[in-house]
């Protein structure tokens, strides 16, 4: 099954965008190719420049306290296991102290290092970390794999907490949905939010051998779905048949 995620909110977008990048550094860090780790360090980059944001460190420790205050709510409830639920507290509580002691944005620590911030300048400009450009760059991709990967652990180290609260907040998003399987007649979907719950986050999940790519669209209203395929032309085509997927709203 291929899943999409549509997120309903800027903030759950910000979110989504940190993981993809996170993700994505993870499987570069543990590759040993210099271009593999000139790419992580782009990455890095990337998600300064997405947590550049003034409010996202806020908006992270304010979403930690709220998902601590629902889960605590639950004590006391027969139905809760009282150890699991101390568990997640406890990943809650250590993901808000490590963020919270982190002083400025994503990242800012790496700021203060000069010859990162001259790669950084230049790492946009279409081949502007050649040699003669920056010949120190070049040389540190000419050291030993071990060693570029000591650097890039000791400036991602700083990344941390932030990927951190973004992996926990996401799986507890996801978790609270459920999925249903429903058919899109003639290619297309839709479907009225319930009233009185906001919904943050959609999922869609679609077996690939139907050769259909979804097309999301909504609003705290309504969920609109149209199915479309590629064809030889490079181009999406609105699908005419019935497609079946399952959808989970994620609050």
């Amino acid at each position: 099954m291929i899943l999409y995620e549509y997120p309903f909110n800027e903030r759950i977008r910000t979110y989504l965008r940190l993981e993809h990048l996170f993700l994505r550094l993870g499987t570069l860090l543990s590759r040993e190719a210099a271009l593999d780790h000139h790419f992580a360090l782009t990455t890095i980059f990337e998600v300064m420049d997405v947590g550049a944001r003034a409010d996202l460190k806020s908006d992270v420790l304010k979403d930690l306290e709220k998902q601590k205050q629902i889960l605590n709510n639950y004590r006391g409830n027969p139905a809760i296991a009282e150890g699991v639920l101390d568990k997640v507290v406890g990943q809650i509580e250590s993901c808000f102290e490590a963020l919270n002691a982190q002083s400025g944005k994503a990242g800012q620590s790496l700021t203060e290092n000069d010859w990162l911030m001259s790669i950084r300048s230049r790492i946009g400009i279409p081949g502007g970390t050649c040699e003669f450009d920056l010949p120190g760059y070049f040389a540190w991709q000419h050291r030993s794999p071990s060693a570029r990967q000591n650097d890039l652990h000791r400036w991602s180290t700083t990344l941390a907490p932030l990927a951190e609260s973004i992996h926990l907040l996401l799986k507890m998003l996801r978790d609270s949905g459920s999925p249903q399987k429903v058919i899109a007649v003639g290619g297309q979907f839709q479907q009225n939010l319930p009233q009185g719950r906001t919904f943050q986050l959609l999922r869609l999940a679609i077996d690939p051998a139907q050769l259909m790519i979804p097309e999301i669209s909504g609003n705290r209203l309504m969920v609109s779905i149209r199915l479309m395929r590629m064809y030889s032309d490079d181009k999406l085509h609105a699908c005419q048949e019935d497609g079946a997927f399952e959808l989970a709203l994620c609050s």
